[in-house]
């Protein structure tokens, strides 16, 4: 069905007229018809995301309708009967009356619901559904993206986002539907509101999880300043920093009240340090030894620390997951409770770093592709391993696994009680940074994201990725390539024997090149955004202190080269 045939079949019932006027407006502008009709939303790396407004690659409560009568289908075919459902919704415009829609479906279909009554983090809603005994859960939200994106993110009964063979099941139930077949009309009786019951157990939780000392007088040194960007982790943070010990939390208070306009940062991305400019002027105001924010819905989180100059800068999150797992890594051992019978949890675009943090502690470290789903199927396919923790480069951690998704607020304690401990010993989290680079190698990395809109854009992205796919480099950085791996044809290339190998993860349009000197190289396109993303890793060995400052330098240098070399700034 063509784009205008949608178009048509959105003028008429079972729309209601509100959905038929504003898609009326559209015929003044057929760019945007074309984008509003030309696909389906699709769910990607972090579930469905999309632009709010009328038409079929739009966020509204009719698309939203169609995915949970699906979903409900699906779910009555699997479990049969005694279903329920956790639902929770963060800052974001319509964010709580889609919740509501969304609600009234699933309890149309005699779907028990367990709705949170105001807005809550994402990762509360994965402990919620396994606290509650649920058998799926959903999240509205669109993450960090602009003021104009929602998005609908699905779990299932483990906890962890939906992946095959359930997502592509769900998906083929929602394909069999047309709009008449949505049931609106809520069963009130089936849905319940929920709140404070369940918070108080995620804290107690995130603290059991998160905590790494007792000692208050350590705490009160350590001087915090937090920041949710407008988004849902002050309903939590706050509280699990206070009830953990720590009582010198300066909270940006011009970003304190939810707000899915984001008035005050151009993006409400903690990966960016722009949006971190106002808790970093607090920081310096208060003299803090660290400074933390968090995305909308409560699942990123970065952090800004001093460094040897006594400045704020903020941490990559590569840089971040390497402190945190040398830590727990280090917890474990000093508890006697490694056994070999240990894994964390990484992705393909990750630090290598990661990998040989856990070789060091005789540790098995699990590649999955990118998106924290694959970290929480890991957990779910290896029930006989104890899962240690486990992050991805995009600013995403997740210690335990009482949470089986990226948790910023577990994450935030954790890191904050690291910065306590290495204060007390005179020491940084930055100068931490810097052991963990001499121990096992100084890494540096860097994402760079190319944003290419609409039905075009898509297009041009197809064109880069088939261009490196068809025609790829023999050398990046001067060195030459060795491997390169391509996850949408599962073959890895041995540049060397020209032999192949099969990648046994599942297929995604990936491609990664390895060198010589082991820089990395991978690209990617975008499973949320309009973007194609560029990941570039470098490392050298650091034998002498004084040679750090010079080896960094070199590296950034080389990223630099990197860039210009493969045309991608």
């Amino acid at each position: 069905m063509s784009y205008k045939d949608k178009y048509q079949e959105w003028l008429k019932l079972p729309f209601d007229n509100t959905t038929i006027e504003e898609t009326k407006s559209l015929l003044n502008n057929e760019d945007e018809l074309e984008d509003s009709f030309y696909k389906n939303l699709e769910f990607g790396t972090g579930g469905m995301r999309g632009l709010m407004g009328v038409g079929t690659n739009r966020i509204n409560k009719y698309t939203l309708g169609k995915n949970t009568q699906g979903l409900s289908n699906y779910l009555m075919k699997v479990f049969k009967s005694n279903i329920s459902v956790a639902i929770a919704y963060d800052c974001r415009n319509n964010s709580k009356e889609l919740a509501k829609v969304v609600a009234d479906v699933f309890s149309a279909n005699n779907i028990k619901v367990y709705l949170f009554s105001d807005l809550r983090p994402t990762p509360e809603l994965s402990f919620a559904l396994k606290h509650l005994k649920c058998q799926c859960g959903i999240v509205l939200t669109a993450s960090h993206n602009p003021p104009e994106y929602n998005g609908y993110k699905v779990y299932w009964e483990d906890g962890g986002q939906i992946v095959p063979p359930e997502d592509q099941n769900i998906i083929n139930e929602i394909n069999k539907l047309g709009y008449r077949e949505i049931k609106f009309k809520s069963n009130s009786n089936l849905i319940e509101y929920i709140d404070k019951e369940v918070d108080d157990v995620f804290i107690k939780n995130s603290i059991q999880n998160g905590k790494l000392s007792d000692n208050k007088e350590i705490k009160n040194k350590l001087n915090i300043v937090f920041t949710s960007l407008h988004g849902t982790s002050i309903t939590l943070i706050p509280e699990v920093l206070k009830k953990a010990g720590f009582n010198n939390v300066y909270i940006v208070e011009e970003q304190k009240i939810p707000d899915g306009n984001f008035p005050t940062v151009k993006s409400p991305n903690p990966e960016e340090t722009e949006a971190l400019d106002m808790a970093l002027k607090l920081g310096n105001k208060h003299n803090a030894d660290i400074v933390i924010g968090t995305d909308p819905d409560g699942d990123r989180f970065g952090i800004a620390v001093r460094n040897n100059s006594n400045e704020l800068v903020l941490l990559n999150g590569n840089e971040v997951m390497a402190i945190l797992i040398e830590y727990l890594c280090q917890k474990w051992k000093v508890e006697n409770k490694l056994n070999g019978n240990q894994f964390i949890g990484s992705t393909i675009v990750s630090t290598p770093l990661i990998d040989k943090i856990a070789k060091a502690y005789n540790i098995e470290c699990k590649l999955g592709l990118t998106g924290f789903k694959w970290i929480a199927k890991m957990i779910k396919d290896f029930p006989e391993l104890d899962f240690i923790g486990g992050g991805e480069e995009s600013f995403g951690f997740m210690v335990g696994d009482f949470v089986r998704d990226k948790d910023a607020i577990t994450s935030t304690l954790l890191s904050c009680e690291i910065a306590a401990l290495l204060k007390n010993e005179g020491n940084s989290i930055y100068s931490k940074l810097q052991d963990i680079h001499m121990k096992y190698g100084l890494y540096k990395e860097e994402l760079i994201s190319l944003t290419k809109k609409g039905i075009h854009g898509n297009k041009e992205i197809n064109n880069i990725m088939n261009s490196f796919r068809n025609e790829p480099p023999k050398t990046i950085g001067n060195s030459q390539i060795i491997k390169i791996d391509d996850f949408e044809s599962s073959t890895s290339i041995d540049c060397k024997t020209n032999s192949k190998a099969k990648i046994l993860l599942p297929k995604s349009n990936v491609l990664i090149f390895t060198t010589l000197d082991g820089t990395k190289v991978a690209l990617r396109p975008s499973g949320t955004e309009p973007k194609i993303k560029f990941y570039i890793s470098v490392n050298e060995k650091v034998n002498e202190e004084e040679s750090y400052s010079s080896t960094e330098y070199l590296l950034k240098k080389k990223i630099k080269q990197i860039v210009l070399e493969l045309k991608i700034d």
